[in-house]
């Protein structure tokens, strides 16, 4: 990487958090809006996307988890078998739920959601690939809006992906991690499912190629 493109790296994913604590003491940054979504973005310079360090929600919406939801679930109504087991993404109370293929683990963490719902897909899928230390790269669309954000954001603190990642058959779909853990109980991505680091480091390890998903 050239020294160039590191300075604009750390430029992009550093700043949000220094701009964090002074967005109070400055005033002339003002409310911005993230040009992908639309939504309001809390804490981040023009142009960050909200999956690289910033807080991104509907304020009009209300962000109380729906706790009977966010109980625990019989995977019977959303799966007809539990072959390499199987992952409920719960979108209403924000809530990811797994089950083992022997039925003896049971799991529910809390996660975030997509920030709108033309970012939101629903419905069947499955875990294709499982990374640890995973990079990020924009998609396509992402970058033809923002051509000023990075091609590329190697594993490690900065990454938006988190420590852990798993891929979905959809194609951009992940379930993944977050270093920032004001995301997670939030609209907060731009279509993928995040999830405490040490979350999706657990669900990483009790997953396979093939586990189920439902995004509901």
């Amino acid at each position: 990487m050239s020294k160039s493109s590191a300075i604009n790296r750390r430029t992009f994913l550093g700043s949000a958090a220094a701009l964090g604590a002074a967005g109070l003491a400055l005033p002339s940054l003002a409310q911005q809006f993230d040009p992908y979504t639309g939504q309001p973005i809390q804490g981040a310079i023009p142009g960050a996307t909200p999956d690289a360090g910033a807080v991104q929600y509907d304020p009009n919406a209300d962000q109380r988890h729906n706790i009977s939801s966010f109980q625990g679930q019989d995977w019977r109504p959303h799966f007809q078998n539990l072959t390499n087991g199987a992952i409920l993404c719960d979108l209403t109370s924000r809530a990811v739920h797994f089950w083992s293929e022997d039925g003896n683990t049971y799991k529910v963490y809390p996660s975030s959601i997509p920030v709108s719902e033309d970012l939101t897909r629903t419905g069947r899928t499955e875990i294709i690939k499982k990374v640890e230390g995973p990079s990020w790269s924009p998609t396509p669309e992402m970058k033809a809006r923002n051509p000023e954000w990075p091609d590329f954001v190697p594993p490690g603190p900065d990454n938006p992906l988190g420590t852990h990642a798993l891929w979905l058959s959809w194609q951009y779909y992940r379930i993944h991690g977050t270093h920032d853990t004001r995301k997670i109980g939030r609209k907060s991505s731009n279509g993928c499912i995040g999830l405490y680091n040490e979350h999706i480091q657990e669900l990483y390890s009790l997953t396979k190629i093939g586990t189920q998903v439902l995004v509901i």
